[in-house]
Protein backbone atom coordinates (compact mmCIF):
# COMPACT_ATOMS: atom_id res chain seq x y z
CA UNK A 1 0.00 0.00 0.00
CA UNK A 2 1.73 3.50 -1.41
CA UNK A 3 1.54 6.02 0.63
CA UNK A 4 0.65 10.02 -0.83
CA UNK A 5 3.51 12.46 -0.52
CA UNK A 6 3.21 14.92 2.66
CA UNK A 7 2.89 17.98 0.43
CA UNK A 8 -0.79 16.32 -0.83
CA UNK A 9 -2.70 17.85 1.43
CA UNK A 10 -6.74 16.80 1.89
CA UNK A 11 -8.21 19.61 0.17
CA UNK A 12 -5.94 18.64 -3.34
CA UNK A 13 -7.54 15.23 -2.75
CA UNK A 14 -10.94 17.13 -2.61
CA UNK A 15 -10.70 19.01 -5.73
CA UNK A 16 -9.09 15.75 -8.22
CA UNK A 17 -12.33 14.20 -7.28
CA UNK A 18 -14.57 16.43 -7.44
CA UNK A 19 -13.40 17.30 -11.07
CA UNK A 20 -13.57 13.88 -12.15
CA UNK A 21 -16.96 13.82 -10.46
CA UNK A 22 -17.34 16.68 -13.00
CA UNK A 23 -15.79 15.17 -16.01
CA UNK A 24 -17.86 11.74 -15.81
CA UNK A 25 -21.31 13.19 -15.38
CA UNK A 26 -20.24 15.53 -17.91
CA UNK A 27 -19.06 12.83 -20.15
CA UNK A 28 -22.25 11.37 -19.24
CA UNK A 29 -24.80 13.99 -20.41
CA UNK A 30 -22.85 14.51 -23.57
CA UNK A 31 -23.60 10.52 -23.85
CA UNK A 32 -27.27 10.94 -23.26
CA UNK A 33 -27.20 13.88 -25.58
CA UNK A 34 -25.19 12.35 -28.51
CA UNK A 35 -27.93 9.32 -27.85
CA UNK A 36 -30.86 11.89 -28.32
CA UNK A 37 -29.30 13.89 -30.75
CA UNK A 38 -29.12 10.55 -33.15
CA UNK A 39 -32.85 9.85 -32.08
CA UNK A 40 -34.13 13.27 -32.98
CA UNK A 41 -32.34 13.26 -36.90
CA UNK A 42 -33.63 9.83 -37.00
CA UNK A 43 -37.30 10.43 -36.14
CA UNK A 44 -37.01 13.56 -38.16
CA UNK A 45 -35.63 11.49 -41.14
CA UNK A 46 -38.91 9.37 -40.72
CA UNK A 47 -41.44 12.68 -40.68
CA UNK A 48 -40.00 13.83 -43.54
CA UNK A 49 -39.84 10.24 -45.23
CA UNK A 50 -43.52 10.05 -43.99
CA UNK A 51 -45.10 13.20 -44.82
CA UNK A 52 -44.14 12.57 -48.23
CA UNK A 53 -45.61 9.00 -48.22
CA UNK A 54 -48.66 10.39 -47.10
CA UNK A 55 -48.94 13.31 -49.32
CA UNK A 56 -48.89 10.56 -52.35
CA UNK A 57 -51.38 8.36 -50.07
CA UNK A 58 -54.05 11.30 -50.24
CA UNK A 59 -53.65 12.45 -53.94
CA UNK A 60 -53.48 8.91 -54.82
CA UNK A 61 -56.72 8.67 -53.05
CA UNK A 62 -58.66 11.27 -54.53
CA UNK A 63 -57.51 9.88 -57.74
CA UNK A 64 -59.29 6.85 -57.19
CA UNK A 65 -62.45 8.70 -55.48
CA UNK A 66 -63.35 10.52 -58.60
CA UNK A 67 -62.86 7.11 -60.96
CA UNK A 68 -61.67 7.43 -64.72
CA UNK A 69 -64.73 9.39 -66.34
CA UNK A 70 -64.09 12.71 -63.93
CA UNK A 71 -60.51 13.76 -63.52
CA UNK A 72 -59.44 14.81 -60.28
CA UNK A 73 -59.24 18.09 -59.47
CA UNK A 74 -55.36 19.45 -58.98
CA UNK A 75 -56.61 22.47 -56.42
CA UNK A 76 -57.94 19.88 -54.18
CA UNK A 77 -55.48 17.32 -54.46
CA UNK A 78 -53.10 19.90 -53.91
CA UNK A 79 -54.83 21.42 -50.64
CA UNK A 80 -55.45 17.71 -48.92
CA UNK A 81 -51.97 16.34 -49.93
CA UNK A 82 -50.12 19.25 -48.27
CA UNK A 83 -52.21 19.69 -45.15
CA UNK A 84 -51.72 15.77 -44.61
CA UNK A 85 -47.84 16.61 -45.20
CA UNK A 86 -47.72 19.50 -42.29
CA UNK A 87 -49.60 17.44 -40.55
CA UNK A 88 -46.71 14.79 -40.31
CA UNK A 89 -44.48 17.01 -40.08
CA UNK A 90 -46.07 19.25 -37.42
CA UNK A 91 -46.52 15.50 -35.14
CA UNK A 92 -42.46 14.71 -36.26
CA UNK A 93 -41.40 18.07 -35.04
CA UNK A 94 -42.88 17.75 -31.70
CA UNK A 95 -41.72 14.44 -31.16
CA UNK A 96 -37.94 15.72 -32.06
CA UNK A 97 -38.57 18.54 -29.30
CA UNK A 98 -39.60 16.02 -26.57
CA UNK A 99 -36.45 14.27 -27.50
CA UNK A 100 -34.55 16.81 -26.89
CA UNK A 101 -35.98 17.13 -24.00
CA UNK A 102 -37.83 20.58 -24.82
CA UNK A 103 -40.82 21.02 -23.11
CA UNK A 104 -43.50 20.61 -26.27
CA UNK A 105 -46.84 20.93 -23.85
CA UNK A 106 -45.85 24.72 -23.25
CA UNK A 107 -44.92 24.89 -27.38
CA UNK A 108 -48.50 23.24 -28.00
CA UNK A 109 -50.48 25.69 -26.10
CA UNK A 110 -48.92 29.18 -27.20
CA UNK A 111 -49.20 27.62 -30.88
CA UNK A 112 -53.09 26.60 -30.18
CA UNK A 113 -53.45 30.20 -28.51
CA UNK A 114 -51.97 31.74 -31.71
CA UNK A 115 -54.32 29.30 -34.13
CA UNK A 116 -57.01 30.52 -31.99
CA UNK A 117 -56.50 33.85 -32.55
CA UNK A 118 -55.73 33.79 -36.26
CA UNK A 119 -58.94 31.59 -36.99
CA UNK A 120 -60.85 34.43 -35.15
CA UNK A 121 -59.13 37.18 -37.35
CA UNK A 122 -59.45 35.42 -40.49
CA UNK A 123 -63.11 33.31 -39.61
CA UNK A 124 -64.61 34.88 -43.13
CA UNK A 125 -61.68 33.37 -45.18
CA UNK A 126 -61.62 30.17 -43.41
CA UNK A 127 -65.44 29.95 -43.86
CA UNK A 128 -65.11 30.10 -47.82
CA UNK A 129 -61.85 27.78 -47.36
CA UNK A 130 -63.96 25.19 -45.10
CA UNK A 131 -67.07 25.67 -48.26
CA UNK A 132 -63.94 25.11 -51.05
CA UNK A 133 -63.06 21.94 -49.83
CA UNK A 134 -66.88 20.84 -49.33
CA UNK A 135 -67.38 21.86 -52.51
CA UNK A 136 -64.70 20.09 -54.26
CA UNK A 137 -64.98 17.17 -52.54
CA UNK A 138 -68.98 16.81 -53.24
CA UNK A 139 -68.52 18.47 -57.01
CA UNK A 140 -71.68 20.17 -56.90
CA UNK A 141 -70.86 21.81 -60.31
CA UNK A 142 -67.14 21.89 -62.03
CA UNK A 143 -65.59 24.34 -64.42
CA UNK A 144 -67.92 24.63 -67.71
CA UNK A 145 -71.00 23.92 -66.04
CA UNK A 146 -74.03 26.67 -66.12
CA UNK A 147 -75.47 26.89 -62.72
CA UNK A 148 -77.12 29.54 -61.04
CA UNK A 149 -76.74 30.38 -56.90
CA UNK A 150 -76.95 33.48 -55.03
CA UNK A 151 -78.69 35.33 -57.15
CA UNK A 152 -76.40 34.97 -60.03
CA UNK A 153 -76.46 32.73 -62.98
CA UNK A 154 -73.44 31.62 -65.21
CA UNK A 155 -70.91 29.62 -67.12
CA UNK A 156 -68.12 28.87 -64.02
CA UNK A 157 -65.27 29.66 -65.07
CA UNK A 158 -62.60 28.79 -62.19
CA UNK A 159 -63.02 27.00 -58.89
CA UNK A 160 -60.65 27.70 -56.32
CA UNK A 161 -60.14 27.21 -51.99
CA UNK A 162 -61.53 30.98 -51.87
CA UNK A 163 -64.08 31.87 -54.88
CA UNK A 164 -66.05 30.85 -57.61
CA UNK A 165 -65.72 32.46 -60.83
CA UNK A 166 -68.91 33.07 -63.05
CA UNK A 167 -69.72 34.43 -66.30
CA UNK A 168 -72.78 35.73 -67.19
CA UNK A 169 -74.81 35.01 -70.75
CA UNK A 170 -73.17 39.00 -71.34
CA UNK A 171 -69.95 38.07 -70.31
CA UNK A 172 -70.36 39.73 -67.25
CA UNK A 173 -66.97 38.70 -64.82
CA UNK A 174 -69.06 37.55 -61.17
CA UNK A 175 -67.09 36.14 -58.46
CA UNK A 176 -68.62 34.88 -55.66
CA UNK A 177 -67.18 33.53 -52.15
CA UNK A 178 -67.67 30.07 -51.82
CA UNK A 179 -69.29 30.47 -48.24
CA UNK A 180 -71.87 32.05 -50.08
CA UNK A 181 -72.37 29.29 -52.97
CA UNK A 182 -72.34 26.17 -50.54
CA UNK A 183 -74.43 27.81 -47.89
CA UNK A 184 -77.52 28.50 -50.90
CA UNK A 185 -79.24 26.80 -53.28
CA UNK A 186 -77.62 25.58 -56.10
CA UNK A 187 -78.50 24.75 -59.83
CA UNK A 188 -76.80 23.02 -62.11
CA UNK A 189 -77.95 23.22 -65.69
CA UNK A 190 -75.41 21.03 -67.31
CA UNK A 191 -75.73 18.03 -64.89
CA UNK A 192 -78.26 15.93 -66.97
CA UNK A 193 -77.55 15.50 -70.39
CA UNK A 194 -81.69 15.70 -71.01
CA UNK A 195 -84.15 18.58 -70.05
CA UNK A 196 -87.73 19.11 -70.40
CA UNK A 197 -89.24 21.90 -71.91
CA UNK A 198 -92.38 23.08 -70.85
CA UNK A 199 -94.70 26.26 -73.16
CA UNK A 200 -97.50 26.96 -71.53
CA UNK A 201 -100.06 29.29 -73.88
CA UNK A 202 -103.31 30.79 -74.23
CA UNK A 203 -105.74 29.84 -77.50
CA UNK A 204 -108.85 31.76 -77.42
CA UNK A 205 -112.22 29.62 -77.60
CA UNK A 206 -113.08 31.25 -81.07
CA UNK A 207 -110.27 28.90 -82.39
CA UNK A 208 -110.25 25.22 -82.81
CA UNK A 209 -108.49 24.04 -80.13
CA UNK A 210 -108.77 20.28 -81.21
CA UNK A 211 -106.76 21.75 -84.60
CA UNK A 212 -104.58 23.87 -82.83
CA UNK A 213 -103.49 20.47 -80.31
CA UNK A 214 -103.34 18.14 -82.99
CA UNK A 215 -100.87 20.32 -85.17
CA UNK A 216 -99.05 21.22 -82.08
CA UNK A 217 -98.41 17.67 -81.44
CA UNK A 218 -97.48 16.45 -84.88
CA UNK A 219 -94.70 19.45 -84.77
CA UNK A 220 -93.03 18.04 -81.86
CA UNK A 221 -93.12 14.70 -83.11
CA UNK A 222 -91.84 15.73 -86.42
CA UNK A 223 -89.19 17.83 -84.81
CA UNK A 224 -85.62 15.52 -84.67
CA UNK A 225 -84.42 18.07 -81.84
CA UNK A 226 -87.50 16.09 -79.67
CA UNK A 227 -86.70 13.10 -77.05
CA UNK A 228 -89.82 10.23 -78.55
CA UNK A 229 -88.99 8.92 -75.01
CA UNK A 230 -91.16 9.85 -73.19
CA UNK A 231 -93.24 11.04 -75.67
CA UNK A 232 -94.09 14.28 -75.64
CA UNK A 233 -96.55 15.74 -73.37
CA UNK A 234 -99.73 18.32 -74.76
CA UNK A 235 -102.69 18.69 -72.05
CA UNK A 236 -105.06 21.21 -71.05
CA UNK A 237 -104.40 23.58 -68.08
CA UNK A 238 -107.21 25.71 -67.37
CA UNK A 239 -110.57 26.81 -69.41
CA UNK A 240 -112.25 30.36 -68.83
CA UNK A 241 -114.94 32.69 -70.86
CA UNK A 242 -112.77 33.84 -73.45
CA UNK A 243 -109.17 31.35 -73.79
CA UNK A 244 -108.28 27.91 -73.20
CA UNK A 245 -104.65 27.66 -71.68
CA UNK A 246 -102.35 24.51 -72.74
CA UNK A 247 -99.24 23.15 -72.34
CA UNK A 248 -96.31 21.75 -74.60
CA UNK A 249 -94.01 19.56 -72.14
CA UNK A 250 -91.26 18.11 -74.50
CA UNK A 251 -87.58 15.97 -73.55
CA UNK A 252 -84.58 17.73 -75.31
CA UNK A 253 -80.62 17.69 -75.24
CA UNK A 254 -79.55 20.37 -72.85
CA UNK A 255 -78.08 21.87 -75.47
CA UNK A 256 -81.22 22.87 -77.29
CA UNK A 257 -83.59 23.63 -74.54
CA UNK A 258 -83.60 27.81 -75.41
CA UNK A 259 -83.89 26.88 -79.61
CA UNK A 260 -86.42 24.34 -78.97
CA UNK A 261 -88.45 26.25 -76.24
CA UNK A 262 -88.49 29.61 -78.64
CA UNK A 263 -89.31 27.20 -81.98
CA UNK A 264 -92.46 25.79 -80.05
CA UNK A 265 -93.63 29.45 -78.35
CA UNK A 266 -93.35 31.40 -81.42
CA UNK A 267 -95.75 27.92 -83.02
CA UNK A 268 -98.12 27.71 -80.29
CA UNK A 269 -98.49 31.67 -81.12
CA UNK A 270 -99.21 31.74 -84.68
CA UNK A 271 -101.40 28.37 -84.66
CA UNK A 272 -103.29 29.89 -81.75
CA UNK A 273 -103.98 33.25 -83.98
CA UNK A 274 -104.92 30.97 -87.13
CA UNK A 275 -105.09 27.23 -86.65
CA UNK A 276 -104.17 26.83 -90.45
CA UNK A 277 -101.32 29.10 -90.33
CA UNK A 278 -97.79 27.75 -92.00
CA UNK A 279 -95.26 26.83 -90.22
CA UNK A 280 -91.57 26.47 -90.85
CA UNK A 281 -89.53 23.39 -90.83
CA UNK A 282 -87.70 23.18 -87.50
CA UNK A 283 -84.19 23.13 -87.33
CA UNK A 284 -82.04 20.63 -87.43
CA UNK A 285 -79.96 19.96 -83.99
CA UNK A 286 -77.03 21.71 -83.37
CA UNK A 287 -77.66 24.42 -85.79
CA UNK A 288 -75.23 26.76 -86.41
CA UNK A 289 -78.16 29.76 -85.59
CA UNK A 290 -80.07 28.48 -82.87
CA UNK A 291 -82.57 30.48 -82.88
CA UNK A 292 -86.25 29.70 -84.37
CA UNK A 293 -86.76 30.78 -88.09
CA UNK A 294 -89.37 33.88 -87.96
CA UNK A 295 -92.06 32.65 -90.83
CA UNK A 296 -93.37 35.03 -92.80
CA UNK A 297 -97.17 34.88 -92.48
CA UNK A 298 -96.98 35.82 -88.94
CA UNK A 299 -98.71 38.84 -89.70
CA UNK A 300 -96.20 40.83 -88.24
CA UNK A 301 -94.42 43.54 -90.92
CA UNK A 302 -92.20 46.42 -90.30
CA UNK A 303 -92.66 47.77 -93.37
CA UNK A 304 -96.34 47.98 -92.96
CA UNK A 305 -96.39 49.59 -90.03
CA UNK A 306 -93.90 52.15 -91.27
CA UNK A 307 -96.02 52.87 -94.48
CA UNK A 308 -99.05 52.95 -92.02
CA UNK A 309 -97.00 55.65 -89.71
CA UNK A 310 -95.80 57.72 -92.87
CA UNK A 311 -99.53 58.11 -93.99
CA UNK A 312 -100.54 59.19 -90.95
CA UNK A 313 -98.81 62.19 -91.39
CA UNK A 314 -99.68 63.28 -94.65
CA UNK A 315 -103.07 62.83 -94.10
CA UNK A 316 -104.71 66.04 -92.42
CA UNK A 317 -106.66 65.50 -89.68
CA UNK A 318 -110.42 65.13 -89.77
CA UNK A 319 -112.56 67.73 -88.23
CA UNK A 320 -113.66 67.43 -84.84
CA UNK A 321 -117.60 65.79 -85.05
CA UNK A 322 -119.65 68.08 -83.72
Amino acid sequence: MSTLPQTVDAQFIQDVTTWEAFAGRLADIAGRLAVNLVAAAIILVMAVWLSGWASRLVRAALGRLHGARYPPDPTLQTFLSSVARFGVLAVGLVAVLQQLGVQATSIIAVLTAASLAIGLALQGALSNIAAGVMILIFRPYRVGDVIESAGRQGTVKSLDLLVTELATADNVKVVIPNGKVFGDVILNYSTHRRRRVDVIFKVPLKADIVTVLQRLRDRVESDPRVKQDPPPLIEMLDLSEAWAQAAIRVWVSRDEVSAVKTDLMLAAHLLAENPQAELEPPRPPNAANPSAPIPESSGFSLKALGRGRRSDRRSPQSPPKA
